[in-house]
């Protein structure tokens, strides 16, 4: 039960050693890609070995920032401002994260719409069509560009298809386990939250075994702007859902351990908010990358 006192936490390490955490993966990530796209520069630390480092920080810190949050909501320490300040947080942050999702779209379209328009000659650029690509075909998806480098685009109705149809499913389970959660019917939502996170697993599987077969019918991250906008926009939306998994997997636990109740389940709420915005996302992409 939440109290109505109002309660400020103690001083935390967290913000600061996640901090660092990022700092790690965002600078090792950035060396690993380089090191593995340029053939003449030497791996070093801080390349794969600082990604994978600040990847095990980050996991550290974060398990034990939630076990210090959960302690404080199961002994009775959240205030219902506190309560207000996360539903407000949680929205904030998936509001960042639409922004997020919102340049990637806006450099595909942008890309589709006016750049490759522009390579083929129309509006004011007909005579740099004509003196640097007279060949070039502008069309999406781009299978080949104006350099000559050719590729596959990915169809629609195989495993995106399935994905679609297993992210829309999950939706539906999620839903009724957040039905059972505030009527108090436990077994129900244990078994459809469970459902939930097996079919998170099951799209994460089918995500990685869609690029294996993106890779050999030739579509790569250097497959020109296409290649590279696919994995751009399929590989965040593939991050974030295993974010979610991840998420729901934590609060599934928590509801065997009975922490939550039909007053007091603004974590698992939070998950489920997440979880539905990855599926809308996932939409957008189905229809925007594979489809049209």
């Amino acid at each position: 039960m939440a109290t109505d006192k109002y309660y400020v936490p103690e001083s935390s390490p967290w913000p600061l050693t996640a901090s660092i955490g990022l700092c790690m993966t965002a600078v090792g990530g950035a060396h690993f890609i380089q090191q593995s796209t340029m053939a003449d520069m030497e791996p070093s630390f801080t390349g794969k070995p600082l990604f994978f480092l600040g990847l095990a920080w980050l996991l550290v810190v974060v398990a034990l920032w939630w076990r210090d949050t959960i302690k404080e909501s199961v002994t009775g320490l959240h205030s219902n401002q506190l309560g207000g300040s996360y539903r407000q947080g949680m929205l904030w942050f998936i509001f960042s994260e639409v922004m997020f999702f919102a340049a990637f779209f806006g450099a595909m379209f942008y890309t589709r719409w006016l750049i490759i328009p522009w390579l083929g000659g129309e509006g004011s650029n007909a005579m740099t069509h004509e003196l640097l690509w007279p060949n070039f075909q502008p069309m999406w998806p781009l299978t080949e560009t104006p350099g000559g480098t050719t590729t596959t685009p990915m169809g629609a109705w195989g495993l995106p298809a399935i994905n679609t149809a297993i992210l829309l499913v999950s939706s539906i389970t999620l839903t009724i386990a957040h039905h059972a959660l505030l009527e108090g019917k436990r077994g129900t939502l244990i078994l459809f939250q469970a459902a939930t996170v097996a079919l998170g697993m099951i799209f994460l599987g089918l995500q990685a075994l869609e690029y294996v077969h993106a890779y050999d019918m030739g579509l790569t991250l250097d497959a020109g702007i296409y290649g590279s906008l696919f994995f751009l926009l399929t590989g965040f939306h593939g991050a974030h859902v295993t974010i979610g998994t991840i998420f729901l997997l934590i609060t599934l636990i928590r509801v065997i351990k009975g922490h939550f109740s039909e007053d007091n389940c603004f974590a698992w709420e939070a998950g489920a908010w997440y979880w539905h915005f990855v599926d809308v996302v996932w939409l957008f992409l189905f229809v925007t990358v594979y489809w049209l």
